[in-house]
C-alpha cells in the first residue's frame, strides 16, 4: 500500500494527540520487549544453563547487531509504502517472537527468537517519526517528538515491573507470552485506528528564494546518509584510540597499588573526561569544519547553555528544551531541522555513552586482570556502539546497558559494582557528549538542507 491511498492530513487537534498517544504506547511496548531480557537474565541462566558470554550474545549480536542492520532498509520502506501498515508489521513481528520466547527449549532457539524480536523492532522508530512530522506542524513538531521520546522510560520501568512481577508469581515463560500478547493484541487498533497522512502536508511552503537555492546546491552534498556514517566512523575511531592508549601507553588501571588509595577511580575519571574532551573538540569540531565549512569557534559559542544543563542534569531527553533553542536562535538552524533531528538525536545518538562504555570494559577487565584477546577488544567496539543506539535518554541509563557490554565480552558483571558510585560523575560527561553530537547533527543537517541561517550562525552576540 503506497502513499497514493492515504489519507490526507488529519487537521483536528484530538486525533493528532490521539495518534501521538498510540504511537507512545507501541514506542513503550519496543522498549518492554527490548529490555525483559534483562530482567530474566537469572531464571534464563538457570534454566539454560547459560554461561555470561551467551547471554551477552542474546541481547548483543541476536538483537543489537540484527536492530541495527534493517534499521535503514526498513526506515527506506516507510519513506515508499505505508507507514501504519510497516509500524504494524513491526510491532507483530517483535510481539511474536517475544512470545515464542516463552516457548524456547535451549539457548539456540532463544537466539533465534531474540533475532526475530530485533527484525521487527528495526521497523518501528523510523515511521513513527515520519507519521509525527507528518501530523504535528513544524512549530509543535519538537514537543510532539519529545513527549514520543517519553516511551523510552515508560517501557524500561514497565520491563522491569511487568516482568518481574510476572516472573516471581507465573515463570519466565509466561512474562515472555504475556508481554508479546499484549502488543499482538495493540496491533489491530494501530492499523484500524491510525492512517496514513500526506507526506510533507504540515510542512510550511518554501519560498521562490529558498526553491531556487535548493535547485542551484550540488547533487547529493552533504547528504544526511554521509553524516551519519562519518558520526559512526568517528564513534569507532575514538574507542580504537582509546584501547590503544589504555593498552599500550601504559595507562594500567587496574593496578592493585593504585586501587588501594582510590586512585584507579580517579584515574577512570580522568580518562573518560578528557577522551570526552578530545572527542568533542576533535571529531565534532573536524566534522563541522570539513562537512559543513563552518567555524567551530562559533558553533562551540552558541551551544554552550545546552551543554551546561546537560551537564548538571545527565538527561538528554531533559536538555532537549534547550538544545532547540540553541540550535535555532545562536546556530541560525530552521524551527523544522531542529524540532525533527534533535528529538531523534537525543533517542538514539550517544556518542559519549559509547565511549563511556568501552573505556569501563576496559577498566574492568584490568581490575580483575584478565587480558582481553583482539576478537574480546572487536566485541567491545561492537557492542559499546550497537548498545548506545539503544540507551534511554535519561539518568544512569548506561550503566545498565553497560552489562550488555560486559556480558557479550566475557566480562564479569560484578565489574559494574566498582564504578556504581562514580556513574553520576561519569554521566555528567557523558551527556554532555551526547548533547553536543545531537547539536552538531543538527547543524550539519541544516546546512546540508539550505536550512542554517549563516548570518545567525556567525554572529557573536549569542545568548
Amino acid at each position: 500500500m503506497t502513499d497514493a491511498a492515504s489519507t490526507p492530513a488529519v487537521e483536528r487537534p484530538g486525533y493528532r494527540f490521539y495518534v501521538l498517544a498510540v504511537l507512545i504506547f507501541v514506542y513503550m511496548l519496543n522498549f518492554l520487549d527490548r529490555q525483559i531480557i534483562g530482567i530474566l537474565a537469572a531464571p534464563l541462566k538457570a534454566e539454560f544453563g547459560l554461561s555470561d558470554s551467551q547471554f551477552g550474545l542474546l541481547g548483543g549480536i541476536a538483537f543489537a547487531s540484527v536492530y541495527s542492520t534493517l534499521a535503514i532498509p526498513l526506515a527506506w520502506l516507510a519513506d515508499r509504502f505505508s507507514r501504519v501498515w510497516i509500524m504494524t508489521g513491526a510491532l507483530a513481528v517483535w510481539s511474536g517472537f517475544t512470545a515464542l520466547c516463552g516457548a524456547a527449549g535451549g539457548f539456540g532457539q532463544l537466539f533465534l527468537c531474540r533475532m526475530g524480536v530485533g527484525v521487527g523492532e528495526a521497523g518501528g522508530v523510523a515511521p513513527a517519526y515520519s507519521l509525527i512530522a507528518d501530523y504535528f506542524p513544524p512549530r509543535q513538531r519538537a514537543r510532539a517528538l519529545a513527549a514520543f521520546a517519553f516511551g523510552i522510560p515508560l517501557g524500561t520501568a514497565a520491563g522491569t515491573l511487568v516482568g518481574g512481577l510476572l516472573a516471581a508469581n507465573y515463570g519466565w515463560r509466561t512474562s515472555f507470552i504475556v508481554v508479546g500478547l499484549i502488543g499482538l493484541l495493540f496491533a489491530p487498533l494501530l492499523r484500524l485506528t491510525v492512517r496514513d497522512p500526506k507526506r510533507g502536508g504540515t510542512d510550511a511552503v518554501k519560498t521562490e528564494a529558498q526553491v531556487a537555492a535548493l535547485a542551484a546546491a550540488p547533487a547529493g552534498s552533504d547528504r544526511v546518509g554521509k553524516i551519519a556514517a562519518q558520526i559512526m566512523l568517528g564513534v569507532g575511531g575514538g574507542a580504537l584510540a582509546l584501547a590503544a592508549l589504555i593498552r599500550f601507553a601504559g595507562l594500567a588501571l587496574g593496578n592493585p597499588l593504585v586501587f588501594a588509595f582510590g586512585g584507579l577511580l580517579a584515574g577512570v575519571i580522568g580518562v573518560i573526561y578528557l577522551a570526552s574532551i578530545a572527542h568533542v573538540l576533535l571529531v565534532y569540531g573536524g566534522l563541522l569544519g570539513l562537512l559543513g565549512r563552518l567555524n567551530p569557534l562559533r558553533f562551540f559559542q552558541g551551544i554552550a547553555p545546552a551543554l551546561a544543563v546537560a551537564f548538571s542534569t545527565s538527561s538528554s531527553s531533559g536538555t532537549l528544551p534547550v538544545s532547540i533553542e540553541c540550535a535555532r536562535k545562536n546556530l541560525g538552524v530552521s524551527e523544522g531541522v531542529a524540532g525533527f533531528v534533535l528529538p531523534v538525536g537525543a533517542t538514539i545518538n550517544m556518542d559519549g555513552t559509547a565511549i563511556y562504555q568501552g573505556v569501563l570494559a576496559l577498566f574492568i577487565a584490568q581490575a580483575f586482570g584478565i587480558d582481553l584477546s583482539a576478537g574480546q577488544y572487536a566485541m567491545i567496539i561492537l557492542t559499546a556502539t550497537l548498545a548506545s543506539i539503544g540507551t534511554a535518554g535519561i539518568p544512569g541509563a548506561g550503566l545498565i546497558m553497560l552489562g550488555l557490554v560486559l556480558t557479550a565480552a566475557g566480562l564479569p558483571l560484578e565489574g559494574v559494582a566498582l564504578i556504581a558510585g562514580i556513574d553520576r560523575i561519569l554521566d555528567m560527561a557523558r551527556t554532555t557528549v551526547n548533547v553536543a553530537g545531537d547539536l552538531m547533527t543538527t547543524t550539519l543537517v541544516g546546512r546540508s538542507e539550505q536550512e542554517l541561517d549563516r548570518a545567525v550562525y556567525d554572529s557573536s552576540n549569542k545568548e
